[in-house]
């Protein structure tokens, strides 16, 4: 079979740059073409029309890779139609409705404007550093949320790796998120008093919804996806979650299980279901269609209202706010984080102490006032070792 001629590439000056024009197969509106591209190779500092060697070299291994593509021709597309024809439509039916929506909001606001139209398999680790330099210059992102971009945009490219439309190293692997972006705000974590603040001024259902937040540490779509035979023998069995009306297990498989219910909770939930007709099967909270109700509408209708009616409008810090009071409080009760770690069932106790168990400005003057108890024990021992410190302060 004869071979195929390799073509060499052309290398020509404009606009103060040299550049190489060459032949390659790409996909242009769905099908595959043979088109000629120019790419700039360095700026010209020499004389003459003659290229310096240096870019004559770029341009025959560029030339080269062009040659013996990595990459088939089909698969040779822009970044955008790959995300929206081969990446959404492959992870859709594995990720969670909200955490689609997070990633889909993350390519349309953050990263569609900035590199849709770059041709996937010419992407390099520098490209993605001025794409995520850019995104944090004028936005004044957190450097929580930047995390979130990189990630979504490394997950692109693994995917595109494993389906052959890009070949090398995942070119979002060694960027970096400027130090000087802002880190993220203090979660918020309700205390008891809040709590006891807040219900006694909460109509119900609104009431007891909350008592569930904050006593059983159920995430707001395991709350709207509770079911009167999910509780039984004392327990909230969590099986489900709703968000935006589409109904899932819960976020992981450690989530479905068991969550206990003190008795003050399950003394509100009975009096719920007698105000509810005794129901023995459906929503716990059902709306007037008898669907599970829209904790948002709960929160806008009755919660914010009667909190403001109340001056105690300040204390709502989210929904979310009431599972990391629970982890706190149990804390603070003296509770191991390892069984905390089971309440809020979370897949390892890092996550429970690291963003589920908030230390008050009280309960830090009140360690810190334990300590000043136990110094004088030491009686004697101590101040020999302040006079020795002095000593030697004054010699030195």
């Amino acid at each position: 079979m004869k071979r195929k001629r390799e073509q060499s590439g052309q290398i020509f000056q404009s606009h103060g740059a040299w550049f190489v024009r060459f032949y390659e197969s790409r996909v242009i509106d769905g099908e595959v073409k043979r088109v000629r591209v120019s790419k700039q190779l360095a700026e010209v500092t020499t004389r003459g029309k003659v290229p310096p060697h240096a870019v004559t070299e770029q341009a025959k291994d560029l030339v080269a890779e062009v040659n013996r593509p990595r990459c088939a021709p089909q698969n040779v597309v822009k970044l955008g139609d790959f995300v929206e024809k081969v990446y959404f439509p492959r992870v859709e039916q594995r990720l969670r409705p909200s955490t689609l929506k997070t990633y889909r909001d993350i390519w349309m606001i953050h990263l569609k404007p900035r590199c849709a139209q770059v041709w996937i398999k010419d992407v390099r680790t520098y490209n993605v550093q001025n794409w995520m330099d850019d995104i944090a210059l004028p936005s004044l992102l957190g450097r929580h949320t930047l995390k979130h971009i990189k990630s979504s945009l490394s997950a692109i490219f693994k995917l595109a790796k494993q389906q052959g439309y890009f070949a090398g190293e995942n070119p979002v692997r060694d960027t970096a998120i400027d130090p000087a972006v802002k880190e993220p705000a203090e979660t918020y974590a309700y205390s008891l008093s809040e709590i006891r603040a807040m219900l006694a001024v909460l109509p119900e259902p609104a009431a007891t919804i909350f008592a569930v937040a904050a006593f059983t540490g159920l995430r707001r779509g395991e709350i709207r996806g509770m079911r009167w035979e999910d509780l039984r023998n004392g327990e909230i069995h969590v099986n489900q979650s709703i968000w935006e009306g589409h109904t899932t297990k819960p976020k992981t498989n450690l989530s479905m299980a068991a969550v206990p219910v003190i008795k003050p909770l399950g003394r509100m939930l009975e009096a719920h279901r007698m105000r509810s007709g005794s129901p023995e099967s459906g929503p716990v909270f059902a709306a007037v269609n008898g669907k599970a109700v829209s904790l948002n509408n709960v929160l806008t209708r009755s919660i914010k209202p009667a909190l403001k009616g109340a001056g105690l409008g300040e204390l709502w810090h989210g929904w979310h706010a009431a599972r990391r009071g629970l982890g706190s409080n149990l804390y603070a009760l003296g509770v191991p984080e390892k069984t905390i770690q089971v309440i809020l069932r979370h897949a390892n106790v890092s996550t429970t102490s690291t963003y589920y168990i908030k230390s008050a400005p009280a309960d830090a003057v009140a360690a810190m006032d334990r300590l000043e108890t136990a110094l004088p024990e030491l009686g004697s021992d101590w101040a020999a070792d302040e006079s020795d410190i002095r000593a030697s302060v004054a010699v030195n």
